[in-house]
């Protein structure tokens, strides 16, 4: 008699999908890792942010004071903004709280962007491939979130909440990627020493 019987509940059904997505998830970031086509302008890229003169401010963006990237850090200030904007766009009487976290958001991608394309520039080959395609989820989220703050400030708050929902979506798969990046750098590191 076979005693393997098959479960069908709904837990060993989600368990069962979330396997699914993240074998699905783990297999494309194996093949953008392994992809060539963007490596002769991800070098040239590479390249001119490496020769950029920024003297010990690439020190400060690299996070050496800190003893660890400095990247990571700074992005909590968009990540954070945006995602309490989305909270108080379901609260009522909340946009104006929405409209300045969404702002507050836009101006604190920047120094993080600056950092990120800092660390990134000295990147091997297959973390920076994912790397590049974190930054243009990046872009795709910053596209977003500027719609939206110009939504909000002509007075279309419904237009502002959805492409706050696009950037948030882009925010979370630029995060997935950057996490990608950062725990193959780690692993890296720890495979070297």
């Amino acid at each position: 008699m076979n005693s393997h019987t098959l479960d069908t509940s709904p837990a060993a059904r989600q368990t069962a999908g979330l396997d699914t997505a993240s074998t699905w998830w783990l297999t494309t970031l194996d093949r953008l890792e392994r992809t060539t086509g963007a490596d002769p302008a991800i070098r040239v890229l590479q390249r001119g942010i490496r020769s950029l003169p920024l003297g010990r401010m690439r020190d400060l963006l690299r996070g050496r004071p800190l003893g660890h990237p400095v990247h990571p850090v700074l992005v909590q200030v968009p990540i954070g903004c945006w995602l309490s904007a989305s909270v108080l766009d379901v609260v009522p009487g909340a946009m104006q709280a929405s409209t300045t976290l969404t702002a507050v958001g836009l101006a604190g991608a920047a120094p993080a962007a600056v950092a990120g394309w800092v660390d990134w520039a000295d990147l091997p080959p297959e973390q920076a491939r994912v790397g590049l395609a974190h930054a243009v989820s990046n872009v795709a989220a910053v596209v977003c979130y500027a719609a939206s703050l110009t939504a909000r400030l002509r007075g279309r708050s419904a237009k502002g909440r959805l492409w706050s929902v696009g950037g948030l979506t882009a925010v979370a798969i630029s995060g997935a990627l950057g996490g990608h990046v950062a725990y193959r750098q780690a692993v890296g590191a720890h495979a070297t020493t």
